[in-house]
């Protein structure tokens, strides 16, 4: 129970990323960026330093910085610490109780600090959808796009992503800028996407799109 220690390892190129079913365009004027879980917590789960979570934190803040000076809306998810078990639900079943309370497991890292402007959205289940107004902070700004980056790729990353495709919000995952358990859980989640609800892209290729 809890989080493993998760090993290093190399983030997909671009030529080793799934080709999606869907064709949609990305449009920077539909987007939003959700910037999911990257706390203290869930990021010390991995080797310090090194692939993925050092690229992944890196390329996060590039997006991040893209998508601020091309005004597309950032949100951020983040749990509470010291969750009442009434509030954690079944997840406490599979994880334990979670993260406290404390700096070191509830901020969000630094390299990532949110900024005014941005919205921080208190996160209860696996989707950032649920138990949250993320739909309805999207579509008061004309905002039926989602770019997905952080941690983890199959798990809350592929959950806000499908759930999002129910909600007929387009999903568009960054493929090296989440990060996972392992190169295999990594590259599931690609392919479940592309196959199923989304399409997954390479920074660069979307960065080009944000910035024209």
């Amino acid at each position: 129970m809890g989080l493993p220690k998760i090993p290093s390892y190399e983030l997909p190129l671009a030529s080793e990323i799934p080709v999606a079913r869907a064709k949609w365009a990305f449009e920077p004027d539909r987007a939003a960026l959700l910037i999911h879980d990257m706390q203290n917590y869930f990021i010390n789960a991995f080797e310090p330093d090194v692939s993925p979570i050092a690229p992944v934190i890196k390329n996060i803040a590039r997006l991040r910085d893209a998508c601020r000076a091309a005004g597309i809306p950032v949100y951020y998810t983040a749990q509470n610490g010291n969750q009442d078990r009434r509030d954690r639900g079944l997840q406490a079943d599979l994880w334990g109780p979670g993260m406290t309370d404390a700096p070191e497991h509830q901020h969000v890292t630094e390299a990532l600090k949110p900024a005014h402007g941005d919205t921080v959205l208190v996160k209860h289940r696996y989707s950032a959808f649920q138990l949250s107004n993320l739909e309805h902070l999207m579509r008061v700004r004309g905002r039926n796009q989602i770019i997905i980056c952080g941690i983890y790729a199959h798990i809350g990353c592929l959950l806000t992503a499908a759930e999002a495709f129910q909600r007929d919000i387009y999903p568009f995952m960054v493929a090296d800028a989440v990060a996972d358990f392992s190169r295999e859980n990594h590259d599931m989640a690609l392919s479940y996407l592309a196959k199923t609800s989304g399409i997954p892209m390479p920074l660069e290729t979307l960065l080009a799109k944000i910035q024209g």
